[in-house]
């Protein structure tokens, strides 16, 4: 099995990494990095450098991929030195919200894009992004992060229409996106205060519960939103 794990180098991405390297159904795995790439080596893997917001570069990544079983992209952003999740209308700024659609929602529909042709020739082929239960609107009961919240509503829309439109051309992939709970990560870092206990995964948790879902999904769960604890959650 081929496998790409876009943003490989964080904390979800590298446990992923690691976890799919011990696997004996694995041959080789290419994990993505952006700005800091982890010393982890294994002979099934290749570090690649990747700018998500760089289309050219998404191209690039794909011509050195021929066939692809599964991707797995694990990148978004809550927060940063210029993101701050908004507590009320008055605390969003243009430029941010476009920023975060950019980082969580138009990656997977480039990545889509570029990888639809190798992943046509695997017979268990999974595309799968991390999303957030936040990005649900009909779960939606709190209001608030405003860009954050729509990015990753953005992500699940792009997720839905690429299973709708593959069920014609690429019927042999399942297309799901991931809310993997609360994990240890430097996402999640300053909002665990409120997190009740034993809620808060590690991100070999989360790995190895979204590793044990892929096994299981099939063609007909595409254009599905699976939580880290088994349930599927509402659009």
């Amino acid at each position: 099995m081929q496998v790409v794990v876009i943003a490989g180098s964080g904390g979800i991405g590298l446990s992923l990494v690691k976890l799919l390297c011990q696997r004996a159904d694995v041959r080789h795995i290419t994990a993505t990095w952006h700005t800091h790439r982890q010393d982890f080596s294994h002979p099934k893997l290749t570090w690649q450098q990747l700018d998500l917001s760089d289309e050219q570069q998404i191209a690039g990544l794909f011509k050195q991929i021929d066939q692809l079983d599964w991707l797995i992209n694990c990148a978004g952003v809550l927060h940063s030195q210029q993101l701050k999740p908004e507590k009320s209308l008055s605390q969003c700024q243009a430029d941010n919200f476009m920023l975060s659609m950019q980082l969580n929602a138009l990656p997977s529909l480039l990545l889509a894009k570029y990888a639809a042709k190798p992943l046509k020739t695997s017979d268990d082929a999974k595309f799968v992004s991390v999303s957030a239960k936040v990005g649900s609107i009909s779960d939606n009961r709190l209001g608030g992060w405003h860009s954050y919240r729509s990015a990753k509503a953005a992500l699940n829309m792009v997720l839905k229409n690429i299973a709708i439109e593959w069920l014609r051309s690429h019927p042999k992939v399942c297309v799901i996106a991931w809310h993997p709970g609360t994990t240890d990560t430097e996402l999640s870092k300053p909002f665990q205060r409120n997190v009740p206990a034993g809620k808060l995964l590690s991100s070999q948790q989360s790995a190895s519960l979204l590793l044990e879902k892929l096994v299981e999904l099939t063609p007909e769960n595409t254009g599905q939103f699976w939580a880290w604890d088994g349930s599927q959650i509402g659009w």
